[in-house]
């Protein structure tokens, strides 16, 4: 009696705890807002509440030329630092750096200063010009290979940072192959701002204005050494329209945004126009404050992704460690602008090599096909089990509905994502929970014919049973965990509620049911089983 009780108040409590939970899915309108807060509807995957669905390929082999600066800038400094004689040092090509030196006792010094301090370079030989000797390495390809993977996971970390702050809910974000990167933004409401939020480097550099160079003369094609020809952007206030203006500025970056710790979008009180506020850590701030006080009364342009925004004239020394970033900004920029910059910048570009976007009302009508499909399903099923097996039947849709609630109700405290092929597993699992009931009644009629009683074919029948439909719900199991795991967007859609639903099912069939067995066989005389 106390085990028969205890069975039924978990059961009564799990079913009125899957009611509860599931109510904000179909009737969110219409309850009360603590109601709402406490429990989430189930949430839905891109084909069913629409979305954008992107395939973005990163340019791995960008990280490994950025990666390639940054050494040229380290052993620059080594060289220094060690009073090696040499004329320069740069990147060639895509993966060489070259360093020319006056001799060759230069350029003993140089292998060895290489050796002792750079691992990651190998020697990719020498070539004279003229007087001078140029000593050529590479990345060694270990190093290399793990660059380019590393970029490609440091984008999605990237991209991420951006979404989350971008408030999108359920985003999918996952590496696909060597070089691509999957992006699913189920419900976004505007995708083009989306698409140039995840598409921007966002990378932030600060240079020093070449004042001595003329633009006019360098977009000509006469350019100093050391320097480069870029565009600063600005904007008509009275038209709004953008124009670009030559600037030639030194080659080597000042510093970069890497070391920055915040950035926030302000108003400037004078034009009454939005701006990004951009705070440096502590390293950045000191480097800043060492720029600053090097250079008062030039000019340093601030740089981000190749567009020059502004160049203000540095006035004095700057050691609060803070710069601003203006451009004639709407305030919708600037608030972008300012969530690219503290997701941080992306190691390398991506260009969209897929874009498809699936509009609201063709997921509404995916629900409508699905719910109406697993409503025929269901009602086929139960019509069949009850014309079948009777008062037994019965008990066969009872434990399908609990089913049904304690699947939803899973994925809603799981946090999983409901997708159409979900949708279609949900269907698959009525089947399967019917299975294992049939399988039980199977093994009731054979019992009952060898003239058990029907407590004792009941018994028979759950315990003879129980082996097959844990043996074949298992095996179902293994098969969903592995679709999980190894497969992506739909597939895992439909591996997450094929695995819940199986979970659901093996409680329901071999718990639930059995209970409302033993509930109705208490304290009754039963002589013939309606099986």
């Amino acid at each position: 009696m106390s085990s028969l009780k205890s069975r039924g108040v978990l059961i009564v409590a799990l079913s009125l705890l899957a009611l509860v939970a599931i109510a904000p899915t179909f009737f969110r309108d219409s309850l009360p807002a603590i109601w709402t807060k406490t429990f989430d509807p189930v949430h839905l995957g891109l084909d069913l509440q629409g979305g954008m669905h992107l395939i973005l390929g990163v340019d791995t082999e960008k990280a490994v030329e950025a990666r390639l600066d940054g050494l040229v800038d380290h052993l620059d400094n080594l060289l220094r630092e060690k009073d090696v004689v040499y004329k320069r040092v740069e990147r060639t090509g895509n993966d060489v750096l070259s360093v020319t030196v006056y001799d060759k006792d230069a350029a003993a010094s140089l292998d060895k200063l290489v050796n002792d301090n750079l691992g990651i370079l190998e020697d990719a030989g020498e070539a004279q010009d003229g007087s001078y000797l140029i000593k050529k390495f590479r990345l060694n390809s270990n190093e290399a290979q793990s660059i380019r993977e590393m970029s490609v996971r440091q984008v999605v970390e990237t991209m991420r940072n951006r979404i989350d702050q971008f408030g999108v809910s359920e985003p999918i974000l996952q590496q696909e192959g060597a070089d691509r990167v999957l992006v699913q933004l189920p419900g976004i409401k505007d995708p083009e701002r989306a698409i140039a939020l995840l598409g921007k480097t966002a990378r932030l550099e600060f240079k020093m204005v070449a004042e001595d160079a003329d633009p006019q003369a360098a977009v000509r094609g006469e350019l100093p050494p050391g320097t480069q020809l870029l565009y600063e952007r600005n904007t008509d206030k009275a038209t709004g329209k953008f124009t670009e203006t030559p600037i030639v500025v030194e080659e080597k970056t000042a510093m970069t945004g890497d070391l920055l710790s915040n950035a926030q979008v302000r108003i400037d009180s004078r034009f009454n126009e939005p701006y990004v506020a951009i705070d440096f850590n502590a390293i950045g701030a000191k480097r800043f404050d060492q720029v600053t006080a090097a250079s008062v009364g030039k000019r340093m342009a601030i740089v981000l992704d190749n567009t020059v925004y502004s160049a203000p004239v540095i006035r004095e020394r700057i050691s609060g460690g803070s710069a601003q970033i203006s451009g004639s900004f709407t305030e919708q920029e600037a608030t972008d602008l300012a969530i690219i910059l503290r997701a941080g910048s992306l190691p390398a570009p991506v260009s969209i090599l897929e874009n498809r976007t699936v509009g609201p009302s063709l997921g509404r009508d995916s629900i409508a096909q699905g719910q109406m499909a697993v409503t025929l399903a269901f009602i086929f099923v139960g019509v069949a089990m009850i014309l079948y097996y009777r008062w037994s039947g019965v008990v066969a849709v009872v434990s399908v509905i609990l089913n049904l609630l304690l699947l939803l109700c899973a994925l809603i405290f799981f946090k999983a994502t409901l997708t159409l092929p979900g949708i279609a597993g949900i269907a698959l699992t009525l089947g399967m929970a019917v299975d294992a009931n049939v399988l039980i009644y199977e093994r009731m009629r054979e019992e009952a014919r060898l003239g058990r009683t029907p407590r004792a074919a009941i018994e028979a029948g759950y315990e003879k049973a129980f082996w097959t439909i844990m043996d074949s719900n298992l095996t179902t199991l293994l098969s969903g965990l592995i679709l999980f795991q190894f497969g992506t967007g739909p597939v895992k859609g439909f591996a997450v509620t094929l695995s819940v639903g199986i979970l659901t099912t093996l409680f329901t069939a071999m718990f639930c049911s059995r209970w409302i067995f033993d509930l109705y066989l208490q304290n009754r005389v039963i002589k013939r089983l309606s099986v």
